[in-house]
């Protein structure tokens, strides 16, 4: 039996361009540029607590906390190095944004500036490298605004307050039993594996579609007490099963760690909730609109899927901050649509099955009539 031809990331991209007869090449070279940042990422998350791994020698220079108030690790901050460093050389772009940097990153000088931004995490999901659970890389491509390109200047915070609509290409990067890649540039998803014999992505899943029903959720139960009513009614209806008002019974996962989740649900379907909720009402939700939930979302509607706030389209959403939060449930799209509709609806919600807990509870019967 012939071998399976299998292509690499860089013949698909080649084939993706030819969409656009007009197109320089840039788009597919600072996709390469990510790519390449994150296999050199993929390596040192690879080599874990070992000594003289690939950024070890960053541990000693790591910052405490980050501009999200969070504690950075060693690889937090060597994976950050390692976007800026790969991508900014090429001439593609006229700025970045991370989640690790308080203000845009400008590209340096001699390095010529480009068309595009860059906007990434450099690895979510970090604080689950001390048990060795997966996390991954996200990454989106803007088009910087016209009077950057023609004038040439540093980019600024509103340059990248663009709302997930207008991402040119957004992908992830999973660094688990192996490393994936998937990627949407606007047409389709394509998951591509790291051969680590050639060094290469191999496209292995060419067009990933995201089943419309499921029977799979996935939600921190620990924030249960804040939940609004809409996300309160809807896991109470998937945790009653067969018997409740679904009439099937539903899987609950919760991974913490949003590259694996929404890989899970690319993979096999699914829902994902890290809702608006009132635990600090400051923080309108816990996810980076820029750099986690705008990719996400992307690759999700590409899917076939939905991407939502609960109440409205993620990628209508326009951005007001650099690294404004929000609520995000994404995944297939029936799940994500009831989710909206919910909240459309607003029900008062009463939870009878903890009555002692409820509202009124001494009234729960006058309140169910």
């Amino acid at each position: 039996m012939p071998m399976q031809r299998r292509y690499t990331l860089t013949q698909y991209l080649i084939e993706q361009r030819r969409r656009f007869p007009d197109a320089s090449g840039d788009f597919n070279a600072l996709l390469l540029d990510a790519a390449l940042a994150c296999k050199a990422i993929a390596r040192s998350v690879a080599f874990g607590a070992l000594d003289g791994g690939p950024g070890g020698a960053v541990a000693e220079t790591a910052t405490q906390v980050n501009v999200q108030g969070e504690q950075q690790k060693p690889l937090d901050v060597a994976s950050n190095a390692y976007f800026t460093q790969m991508t900014e050389w090429g001439g593609h772009l006229a700025g970045m944004a991370s989640e690790e940097m308080e203000q845009p990153y400008q590209i340096p000088a001699p390095h010529q500036r480009g068309k595009y931004l860059l906007v990434f995490d450099p690895l979510d999901g970090s604080s689950n490298i001390d048990v060795n659970v997966t996390v991954g890389s996200i990454f989106s491509v803007l088009r910087a605004p016209q009077e950057v390109i023609d004038a040439g200047r540093d980019v600024t915070e509103a340059d990248f307050l663009q709302p997930g609509c207008q991402q040119l290409a957004a992908g992830y990067a999973l660094y688990g039993p192996a490393t994936m890649l998937m990627l949407s540039v606007g047409n389709g998803v394509a998951g591509f594996t790291l051969d680590p014999n050639l060094g290469q992505f191999m496209l292995t899943h060419p067009d990933v579609r995201v089943p419309a029903d499921t029977q799979e959720f996935a939600i921190n139960a620990s924030n249960a007490r804040f939940w609004e009513p809409p996300v309160k009614r809807y896991v109470d209806e998937c945790l009653a099963g067969r018997s409740g008002p679904r009439g099937k019974d539903f899987n609950m996962r919760w991974i913490a760690s949003l590259v694996a989740e929404a890989h899970r649900i690319l993979m096999r379907g699914g829902v994902f909730l890290y809702p608006r909720d009132t635990k600090d009402a400051a923080k309108p939700g816990r996810l980076r609109l820029l750099y986690e939930a705008n990719p996400i979302a992307f690759l999700m509607e590409q899917a076939g899927g939905r991407a939502s706030t609960g109440r409205a389209p993620m990628l209508g959403v326009q951005p007001e901050s650099l690294h404004q939060r929000i609520g995000l449930v994404f995944g297939s799209k029936n799940e994500v649509e009831r989710i909206e509709r919910y909240h459309a609806e607003a029900p008062r919600h009463v939870d009878l099955a903890h009555p002692l807990f409820s509202e009124r509870s001494l009234f729960r019967e006058e309140l169910a009539q």
